[in-house]
């Protein structure tokens, strides 16, 4: 298929600046067994889910990756770090006038001293410069700005630390939120648990790439950026309890189904413990191994999120759901409305 394919005209009064004034006050647009759609309230995904059935959320945590510096020249320096190496070392997008050399020292924040050691294609390796007690993620903590999502026209406020973050975030290392998380509350997930409905978790640090558009035509041509993912054993057995006692297993977000699709992709289909990394490129025609349903947000134009979404629901009922939303003006990318894609027929392993 052509990149093209998936472009749909989205005006920009629909991509959400700011969140929800409640997690759980979006709308939710519906994509049903039969491809039709239905315009709901988020609150409404309850009436979705059964007893036998389990969610899978992905528990990283968003870090203040977005550090603003400047060179001892007095040029100006923003960081957006990509993946933590160690205590001392990160890997990290650089914006400046010049591409800093090895060896080159910069003052982030007018606090923290660091020191360029490579490059690495369009990552840099930097170390910190660590005081005693403190490591790079404490220092990023410290004095980082939530990474909001470039599409989102506006520097991060005091709310962004929060609404930026979902409620049972756990493990940081990710650089953009998952975002189809956003919409839970405390209160959301005891309703669930209350219904009999089992909740697990994975891992996926969500790197900047998640926003590299594809460039090529064909996209099978196009390759992903690799994250940092993990599935541990009890989640393993929770999904395997879960079909064996026919229930669905609920993907929240599309972090979680590349994490459990590349669990299972790793071991010929069947899904096992993993911790590594992924750059699973799911498309039209993927057969699912793992995943029954998905909870998401609205995706770009011509990203390869709407190509994953298309690759469950099938292209015709995807695009179908898009200009819905566009049409009932949905609210659009990481503080927007959710959307529940149910698999055609034709996608379902």
């Amino acid at each position: 298929m052509k990149r093209q394919d998936f472009y749909f005209d989205l005006p920009e009064t629909l991509i959400a600046q700011t969140p929800a004034k409640e997690r759980t006050g979006s709308r939710l647009l519906v994509i049903e067994p039969n491809g039709g759609v239905s315009d709901k309230q988020f609150p409404d995904l309850l009436d979705y889910i059964q007893p036998n059935d389990c969610l899978i959320f992905n528990n990283t945590k968003v870090i203040p990756a977005r550090l603003f510096g400047h060179k001892h020249s007095g040029g100006k320096v923003e960081f957006l770090v990509e993946r933590i190496l160690d205590d001392q070392r990160v890997l990290t997008h650089i914006r400046s006038s010049n591409a800093p050399k090895p060896g080159t020292k910069i003052r982030i924040e007018d606090q923290i001293e660091v020191e360029v050691l490579g490059r690495d294609d369009a990552l840099f390796e930097v170390a910190f410069e660590l005081p005693d007690g403190e490591t790079a993620l404490s220092l990023i903590e410290a004095c980082g700005h939530m990474p909001l999502p470039p599409y989102i026209e506006r520097a991060d406020g005091e709310e962004d630390k929060s609404r930026y973050q979902t409620v049972y975030s756990e493990k940081p290392g990710a650089v953009a939120a998952p975002t189809a998380g956003l919409h839970f509350d405390e209160i959301m997930l005891d309703k669930i648990r209350q219904k009999g409905t089992q909740i697990g978790f994975v891992t996926l640090h969500v790197g900047a790439g998640t926003f590299k558009p594809v460039q090529v035509d064909d996209i099978s041509e196009h390759r992903m950026h690799s994250e940092v993912i993990e599935v541990l054993p009890e989640t393993v057995e929770l999904i395997h309890s879960t079909k064996q006692k026919g229930g669905r297993v609920f993907a929240i977000g599309t972090t979680s189904v590349r994490s459990l699709e590349s669990a299972a992709t790793f071991n010929d289909g069947v899904l096992t413990a993993y911790q590594g990394e992924t750059d699973i490129f799911i498309t039209p025609g993927y057969d699912f191994k793992v995943v029954d349903v998905l909870l998401t947000n609205f995706h770009l134009p011509e990203s390869t999120l709407i190509m994953l979404v298309s690759a469950l629901a099938g292209y015709e009922a995807t695009m179908n759901a898009y200009r819905h939303a566009v049409e009932e003006k949905y609210r659009f990318f990481s503080y927007g409305d959710a959307m529940l894609v149910h698999p055609a027929k034709k996608a379902k392993s």
